[in-house]
């Protein structure tokens, strides 16, 4: 059996930091201690440096098709673990017709397998809102697959989900325990809007926080919290931006409302501004819902700091800018939704967050590692240090200094939202099942190493509702 004893760092979990050695052995974490003097095939020095958990980003899209472009796939991933995020949990659409079951099956066998480069597990996303995927929402966690997530928002797309179905699959999901996503924007209210704007000449990607505003995604955050209250389920809300949005979440889980929500990385860091740059650089930031203005970042990070919202994914999408952005250079109603940020997550709420004192390392790991893990119901296996866990581990350098530029991404998209932003800290080297998967930014690991990890049922929704 495979060895490796990595000794004198600082370790970090969710709740504790402290100094000590970790013996992995068989993929699996074995020993913690204080200078272990175990036999082991590799030995680390990580004196000076701090041990976390494999970062888990719970909210990613590879090979989603907006319109006629298809981003990037899953022979990116290996940018997500040379970073620090060593499993990932991807949307797999529904194909029409077909099962949940199905589909992310079909997408596992044709778009994952021999391509990942970290662990994976799915959220089933809805197209075929039928009574027989109601029905299915019951066997899902037979199949690893406890979350689904409905759009609530895009009028017209064949995504598109309206309160009828969000209030069924809720229904459905209580009693096998599987938590239902949701992305909260009205979808009437944006239509209108954006017919609106472009009827007033704006065509430009500022076009879109124009017509996005904050109360499309209040509203729909507000109904989800009505929906779920009445079904008696949790309910999760994606991608929260938006003060008035995070004010709800809060309130109602007050009264008693089982309604919970993550954030991102680009909606802590990123205002609004930067759709309005010229030469349609704008459009590298076209995402929704929409960026926002400086009050809203502060109210958010107030709200991860506090535990108001629970979680900070990525919310990658692939889509370059010179070819699949610019299909909507006549119009932002046409530019494909997303912006990568697989790669950024970790260094980004590192530097932003805790190297800035918004928030404790403790909190970063909550964040970024154990909360994913267990809305997702891969807790302890994934997102801790504990014996028993799996051999996922940074081992970070927080002296590392350096400039973000996506001349030294993996990610295989033309453009990173954070070009020329400070990095602080730098993941040094990154195991995966007790294996060195990269080493100093660098990937060293095998494609297709990455393998499924089924989610078990009722995650932390079911646990705080």
């Amino acid at each position: 059996m495979k060895s490796v004893l990595i000794q004198k760092g600082t370790i970090l979990t969710a709740s504790e930091e402290y100094k000590g050695d970790i013996l992995i052995r068989d993929g699996k974490i074995e020993k913690i201690g204080l200078a272990l003097d175990d036999r082991a095939d590799t030995v680390i020095d990580a004196e000076g440096k701090f041990i976390f958990p494999g970062g888990v980003d719970q909210h990613t899209h590879f090979n989603f098709t907006f319109g006629d472009s298809t981003c990037v796939g899953w022979e990116s991933s290996d940018a997500a673990v040379v970073s620090g995020t060593t499993t990932v949990i991807d949307f797999a659409n529904q194909k029409v017709g077909w099962t949940i079951k199905d589909s992310v099956d079909s997408y596992e066998e044709e778009k994952v397998k021999g391509k990942a480069c970290c662990d994976y597990g799915f959220h089933g996303v809805v197209f075929d809102p039928s009574e027989a995927l109601f029905e299915e929402i019951q066997r899902l966690p037979e199949y690893g697959i406890p979350t689904i997530k409905l759009f609530m928002a895009y009028k017209g797309h064949p995504y598109h989900c309206d309160d009828d179905s969000v209030l069924k699959a809720l229904q459905a999901s209580v009693e096998p325990g599987v938590t239902i996503m949701v992305h909260a924007e009205n979808a009437e209210m944006i239509d209108v809007l954006q017919k609106q704007t472009v009827a007033k000449g704006i065509t430009a990607p500022i076009g879109h926080a124009i017509s996005r505003p904050p109360e499309v995604e209040a509203e729909a955050v507000q109904r989800a919290a009505y929906l779920a209250k009445l079904a008696g389920a949790p309910i999760y809300i994606v991608h929260v931006t938006a003060k008035e949005a995070m004010e709800i979440i809060r309130n109602e889980y007050g009264k008693g409302t089982g309604i919970f929500g993550e954030t991102c990385t680009h909606y802590l860091t990123t205002t609004m501004d930067r759709l309005d740059q010229p030469n349609f650089e704008g459009a590298k930031y076209v995402c929704s819902p929409a960026l926002r203005t400086q009050d809203h970042l502060d109210a958010l990070w107030e709200a991860v700091r506090k535990g108001w919202l629970n979680a900070v994914s990525s919310d990658h999408v692939g889509f370059n800018w010179a070819v699949h952005k610019h299909a909507g250079i006549d119009s932002f109603i046409n530019i494909p939704n997303g912006a990568p940020g697989l790669e950024n997550r970790i260094p980004v709420m590192w530097t932003e967050g805790v190297a800035k004192g918004r928030i404790t390392r403790q909190k970063f790991v909550e964040l970024c590692c154990t909360n994913p893990a267990r809305i997702n119901g891969l807790y302890p296996q994934k997102g801790t240090i504990a014996i028993g866990s799996d051999g996922d581990l940074v081992i970070f350098d927080p002296d590392y200094r350096g400039v973000i530029s996506n001349a030294n991404s993996l990610h295989r998209v033309d453009f990173t939202p954070y070009e020329g932003r400070e990095q602080i800290g730098r993941a040094d080297t990154v195991l995966l099942r007790g294996e060195i998967v990269a080493e100093k930014g660098k990937y060293v690991g095998q494609a297709g190493s990455g393998t499924f990890v089924p989610g078990k049922p009722f995650g932390l929704s079911y646990e705080l509702r």
